[in-house]
């Protein structure tokens, strides 16, 4: 069983070296995502502030420093997962990684910039599945890997319901 200190991600089962430029690339790569998403949430607060939204629907302010922290995880898991299976057989889990990256950002445009939301719906289902196949791999490399996004499911599981109320509740606009 893995003991969940910094010496078993600084030290894997498998003799790969130390690759920080690997974190680096993972955080450019996930940063770009979220990026890109940003962009079409610009307007965002001031949108989903016009929509009539369930009681439970957090406020605008809640969604930047939550998505920061997820993305940040979701960086060290992959992160995880290369520094104990290398590139090469990291490869299937980074292309899930990369694929659930893209939907979290169409998510972004459909919802907020096309104001699309059987778009939004469809691309947020979609997300799940990409996460929690992103989960297994991740957690077949290491578990921690795979821990580390359970707070991203957890959230995006959140969305899928406040996605779905939203549009319902606002058929003109979505």
């Amino acid at each position: 069983m893995h003991s969940y200190s910094a010496s078993v991600i600084d030290r894997p089962s498998h003799s790969y070296p130390l690759k920080p430029l690997a974190l680096v690339l993972i955080i450019v790569v996930t940063a770009a995502a979220a990026a890109l998403g940003a962009v079409a949430s610009i307007a965002a607060p001031e949108f989903y502030l016009s929509l009539n939204r369930p009681e439970w629907a957090p406020p605008p302010n809640v969604f930047g420093p939550v998505w920061s922290v997820l993305y940040l995880l979701m960086a060290i898991g992959a992160w995880i997962v290369v520094r104990v299976e290398g590139w090469e057989r990291a490869k299937p889990a980074l292309i899930l990684y990369a694929l659930q990256l893209a939907a979290n950002a169409l998510w972004t445009w459909l919802f907020f910039a096309w104001q699309s939301g059987l778009g939004a719906f469809t691309d947020i289902v979609v997300l799940l599945f990409l996460i929690v196949a992103t989960i297994a791999a991740f957690t077949r490399a290491h578990k921690l890997a795979g821990l580390l996004l359970l707070p991203y499911l957890a959230w995006v599981s959140f969305a899928t319901a406040l996605t779905w109320a939203m549009w319902n509740a606002n058929p003109a606009a979505l």
